[in-house]
């Protein structure tokens, strides 16, 4: 086993009881290990167990192959990044895993810096051990999507910031600007943790001294100069995304509890807690000689908690998506090692990573038993379960049955047309809801060129899509998709190019076609 130790180590004479003091001693090999641990267990386990990926990974696989600004969701990063991964590997099945572990192993890194700066290497590298512990960082990674991608942005801009009013040079300022920016493409909620940033700018003495030099003000001209086309986008789609955003907060206050989201929140805080105490990191103490400075704690407070206590005390009267606080949790290690980090030793280290490990194997491996158990053998449909590729390769056999073009857009409803477009060779576009405002890259003239493959669950076409359909043949197919389930009747129907008298298809009416 000591062969495997780095050569940087000072290891003449060690034995294996070193091994622990020597990783403590050089943090960066036990944050290597820990997110090379993540990362293949996150990326091996959904890919051997999912039948298909979830549901937001398949709409941004769909959603990134037209390259688009912004969505009437959100700003498209997740999908532009999952469309290069499909582009580089030519695979579906396993690099939306990767790309997602990816984020949350830059969130670490970037936490253990912040922290590095503020607190020490040793408590540095303990608040990134208590991570995999949230569950933010292990059981819905596998879905890789808006609030997943903004994660390393959150712990950037908040280590970016410290660094820049610490003194750290003009360059601290300008990445502050353009990580800033960019973050916005990945989710418009960014906006929320750089408006803790600016009002701590301008509260903070020192912080507030900065403003007399010319860095901050470039700073700032970088962040409008990269977020102005998302802003101009915004407004020539008419603020769509902000409607989409009330129809959710409608839908959430209509559909869960008043403490829905706070009882999530503090759910997967529950770990968290939990391993804090087995570290030991809660027992009594004297208390340290040079605590934290005062800035620091108000920094940590107000950027590491301000935005999730804030989310939280608002969610009983908006609706609040339960995923939403996922990069809000990033610093949560470090506030409590500001305050505890004192009592920090060997001991307490080793049950930290020994902790961070286990959260690490032992949720990837419940992840696996739970999906495999609940497509298999308790037959509950859910996204992952999908037989994706199969249904791709019928789409394609049906569509090429009835036209000799490719086949180039799939409509009907939302989740089985992005499946059947998902795998498909000819990598046709996604008609969202039958609405053009949902879908700009649908024309109707594209429509009478191209056709469009409907596709629907079971056998009677739904109300919404008679008007496209009238006297076109429709093909069921059964596809098998669990162990104990029966087969699951998908149609398919081919409305070939030419086809004219086709439906405005501008209609929000048409959206939730599963009646």
């Amino acid at each position: 086993m000591d062969g495997w130790l780095p050569t940087s180590l000072p290891i003449a004479g060690i034995d294996r009881a070193s091994i622990w003091p020597g990783l403590i001693r050089h943090p960066w090999y036990l944050l290597a290990l820990l997110c090379l641990v993540q990362i293949v267990c996150w990326t091996m386990v959904p890919a051997l167990v999912d039948a298909a990926p979830p549901r937001d990974v398949v709409e941004g696989f769909m959603w990134g192959r037209e390259w688009v600004l912004l969505t009437y969701k959100h700003p498209q990063l997740p999908g532009w990044l999952l469309e290069t991964s499909h582009l580089l590997t030519g695979s579906f099945r396993w690099p939306q895993y990767l790309l997602a572990q990816l984020t949350i192993s830059s969130t670490f890194v970037l936490v253990y810096l912040l922290g590095r700066d503020m607190l020490g290497r040793s408590r540095a590298l303990a608040a990134v051990l208590l991570m995999p512990s949230i569950y933010f960082f292990g059981w819905p990674t596998p879905q890789f999507n808006h609030d997943y991608a903004q994660m390393p942005f959150w712990a950037a801009i908040c280590w970016l910031l410290w660094r820049a009013v610490r003194g750290g040079g003009p360059g601290w300022w300008l990445a502050l600007g353009l990580v800033s920016g960019v973050g916005l493409y990945a989710k418009f909620s960014t906006g929320l943790l750089l408006a803790f940033g600016a009002l701590w700018l301008l509260s903070d003495a020192r912080a507030r001294s900065r403003l007399a030099t010319p860095w901050p003000w470039l700073g700032l001209a970088v962040f409008f100069a990269v977020a102005a086309p998302l802003a101009i986008h915004l407004y020539r789609m008419d603020f769509l995304p902000l409607t989409y955003f009330a129809d959710r907060d409608q839908w959430v206050m209509e559909h869960r509890a008043r403490l829905y989201y706070i009882g999530v929140q503090l759910a997967g805080l529950s770990g968290f807690l939990l391993v804090l105490a087995i570290s030991g990191l809660l027992r009594r103490s004297p208390a340290p000689d040079k605590p934290v400075e005062h800035g620091t704690l108000v920094y940590l407070a107000w950027m590491g908690l301000g935005p999730a206590i804030l989310i939280m005390v608002a969610s009983p009267f908006t609706g609040t998506g339960e995923a939403w606080g996922a990069p809000m949790y990033n610093l949560v290690g470090v506030v409590v090692l500001a305050l505890v980090g004192h009592r920090l030793g060997t001991l307490e280290m080793r049950r930290l990573a020994i902790c961070a490990l286990i959260c690490i194997v032992g949720t990837s491996g419940a992840y696996a038993a739970m999906r495999w158990t609940n497509c298999n053998l308790w037959g509950h449909m859910e996204p992952v379960c999908w037989p994706a590729r199969p249904i791709s390769d019928e789409a394609e056999a049906v569509w090429h049955s009835a036209s000799p073009g490719r086949l180039d857009i799939v409509g009907g409803d939302p989740d089985l047309a992005m499946l059947a477009g998902l795998n498909a060779y000819d990598k046709p576009s996604i008609f969202t809801d039958l609405d053009m405002r949902f879908a700009p890259w649908i024309t109707r003239q594209r429509l009478r060129d191209h056709g469009m493959l409907m596709v629907w669950p079971g056998r009677d076409v739904p109300s919404g899509l008679q008007a496209w359909l009238h006297d076109i043949p429709v093909k069921t197919v059964l596809f098998s998709w669990s162990l104990k389930a029966p087969p699951v009747a998908i149609s398919f129907a081919a409305i070939p190019p030419g086809t004219r008298n086709l439906p405005v298809a501008v209609d929000s009416r048409t959206r939730h076609l599963r009646g």
